[in-house]
């Protein structure tokens, strides 16, 4: 994709991913998309054909930005403890930096057509399982499946959920959040290795 397309893109990607974050998927229209984009109607319809294709690169493409280099980051990361605190500081990183994506890919893509729609739950299960992975070895394979599927829910819980209450400019910068939740995450986790 050349520079000018690729640029183009993101650029109605973002001004939708914002619009999908304040008003939701069903409520914007290509219109509004549009002018927040600050591009003609046709402007848009030459990049993206639907609404729906709009969401699916929003979705992908922030999934994509998770799943980057992170088992190859994790291969080189020694002990259990510290891989998990990788993933809360990146998962928290790329959330405070990207708000209006993770939102969308929380609140929005059950709104996908079906072919989009598994194509973002096989990244979003791909990521599910190398956070599994690395609870299950933490907790030395200690828990059973079921318990470790509510562990590891538990955990996107936490990271997922701050987009309600977290301001990324007020005193608690996203390190700090990122070093709470460890705690607080493995604090409760720890029962498990008594």
């Amino acid at each position: 994709m050349d520079e000018k397309r690729s640029e183009m893109i993101y650029r109605i990607a973002k001004a939708a991913a914002i619009l999908f974050h304040k008003k939701g998927y069903l409520e914007t229209s290509m219109d509004e998309i549009s002018d927040a984009a600050r591009l003609s109607k046709g402007g848009i319809y030459y990049y993206f054909s639907y609404k729906s294709e709009i969401l699916y690169f929003i979705l992908t493409n922030h999934m994509d930005l998770i799943l980057k280099n992170l088992e190859e980051d994790l291969k080189g990361i020694n002990g259990c403890f510290e891989k998990l605190q990788f993933i809360i500081s990146r998962h928290i990183e790329l959330f405070t930096k990207n708000i209006p994506e993770s939102r969308v890919l929380l609140h929005e893509a059950y709104f996908h057509p079906g072919k989009y729609r598994k194509a973002v739950e096989e990244k979003e299960r791909k990521y599910y399982r190398i956070i599994a992975e690395v609870l299950s070895s933490l907790l030395c394979q200690r828990v059973s499946k079921g318990q470790l599927i509510v562990i590891t829910f538990s955990l996107l819980g936490m990271c997922n959920w701050i987009y309600s209450w977290y301001n990324s400019t007020g005193p608690v910068r996203p390190k700090d959040l990122s070093d709470i939740i460890t705690r607080i995450f493995f604090k409760g986790i720890s029962a498990y290795l008594e």
